[in-house]
């Protein structure tokens, strides 16, 4: 591209992607300081991507015809991991179609089925937990969310595939996600097999291991298909599109390696978050306690979701430090102006999410870890983005919202929690992900 692009740094452009990998909320931070609402990074092989941050912008964005731009080829770099039908891949009809299948098994209220379900795997994993005795609160988490991915999106109730699935699959992602590991996402020259013993050709062979498996599961389900069971997989197997066509057995592979991969470590980052800003909040976490011991029935689902402070208490957790930095860039397959300027047919925009989250005229003192902004005021689409927007906001948010406004409640209800340490947390990258820090542990103390 030769047109005229917003002002960004100079350095290298393979520098620029060092420095997005490893530190991506420090160059966002910098850029935004220098440049303003608009800059572009050269993120080596990726090419030129324009971070945008206004919300007049995102909205400008996010209302885009599904003509005018990809999407899905903006995000190449997830293929080995989420497959070539992957909803996250595709664009144009195949995009459509796939999430047309895909709405009915997240409406919001079929998430709610799986309320006891959530309770009682937040409890065995909490039950193992020490008063006075730290634990590390990201791996913890990650152990609930799996837990319900496994039995309420995958439906899986072999004892052996379960036992293998849930050793298999925290080892597949953490073969991509370190700042250094997630290197081999970025850079497709570093995907070489070189034997078992190298980093890709022990991530492919666990791919495979994991390909046979939800093969198997999907085979199995499918012959003996019980329309009475309430897990996603048995929802998607019973979709059909217009043509009254199924998904095919490589479609509902990719769906659910994607289920995974956006729904169990997304939803442990934010529930650490969450805990971990209760923890240096005190306040908050009191008035929090009392709002859940008001509360007549926590195992009803639709009061749960009508707590106003546990509401704005998720919401800023995903606002200060949003699990996604950038919602998916949309690449432009004709000239636009947006904003009053003109971009040319090719130019990727990155709606910044986590730039916008902390712009001081929507959200004073962004810094700070602030429920009542919630609560004073509603932000719109373009101003608070905690799931993407437009036609790539997320399938999965009312499972996500409501898995961890049910598990904070279980376990606010049952501990209090203390920083070990009190210097701040800073998120690093996971993936394509931010998160806390995997050594970050708290302490559970009585309530009382």
């Amino acid at each position: 591209m030769n047109h005229v692009l917003p002002s960004g740094p100079q350095a290298h452009p393979f520098l620029q992607l060092l420095q997005w990998i490893g530190r991506p909320v420090g160059i966002m931070e910098d850029c935004a300081r220098r440049y303003g609402d608009l800059f572009t990074l050269r993120l080596g092989p990726i090419g030129p991507v324009v971070f945008c941050s206004h919300p007049q912008m995102l909205q400008e964005i996010f209302t885009l015809e599904a003509h005018s731009f990809y999407a899905g080829a903006g995000n190449q770099l997830l293929r080995p991991l989420l497959g070539d039908t992957s909803l996250i891949l595709l664009d144009g009809d195949r995009h459509q179609r796939q999430r047309q299948l895909l709405v009915p098994p997240f409406h919001g209220e079929r998430t709610r089925t799986y309320s006891n379900l959530i309770v009682e795997i937040t409890q065995q994993v909490s039950a193992g937990w020490q008063l006075g005795q730290p634990f590390t609160v990201r791996s913890a988490l990650q152990n609930i969310s799996l837990q319900v991915i496994l039995q309420a999106v995958f439906g899986i109730t072999d004892p052996q595939r379960y036992h293998t699935l849930s050793q298999l699959l925290p080892t597949l992602i953490d073969r991509v996600s370190s700042p250094l590991s997630s290197s081999i996402l970025f850079l497709p020259s570093l995907q070489q097999d070189w034997g078992a013993w190298s980093p890709w050709g022990q991530f492919i062979r666990q791919r495979s291991q994991l390909n046979q498996l939800l093969y198997q599961e999907i085979a199995e389900r499918r012959a003996d298909l019980d329309p009475e069971r309430s897990d996603i997989l048995t929802l998607m197997l019973m979709a059909r599109d217009e043509e009254g066509q199924p998904m095919t057995d490589v479609e509902l592979r990719d769906e659910l390696v994607t289920l995974l991969m956006a729904g169990h470590e997304t939803t442990a980052s934010a529930m650490t978050w969450a805990l971990y800003w209760l923890a240096r909040s005190p306040a908050i976490a009191t008035r929090l306690l009392a709002e859940l011991e008001s509360c007549d029935d926590l195992n009803d689902a639709k009061t749960l979701s009508r707590l106003p402070y546990l509401s704005a208490v998720c919401s800023e957790t995903l606002r200060i430090y949003p699990v996604a930095p950038i919602a998916f860039p949309r690449i432009l397959l004709e000239p636009r102006t947006l904003m009053g300027q003109t971009f040319e047919r090719g130019t990727y925009l990155a709606p910044c999410i986590y730039l916008t989250h902390h712009r001081s005229d929507l959200y004073p003192n962004p810094d700070v870890f602030d429920p009542d902004r919630f609560l004073s005021r509603t932000y719109s689409p373009y101003e608070f983005v905690g799931f993407g927007g437009g036609n790539r906001r997320c399938l999965g948010m009312s499972l996500a919202l409501f898995e961890m406004k049910r598990v904070l409640a279980t376990l606010l209800t049952q501990f209090r929690f203390e920083l070990l340490d009190t210097r701040p947390v800073r998120p690093v990258r996971r993936g394509v992900t931010l998160a806390p820090p995997a050594q970050f542990a708290l302490r559970p103390v009585a309530l009382r």
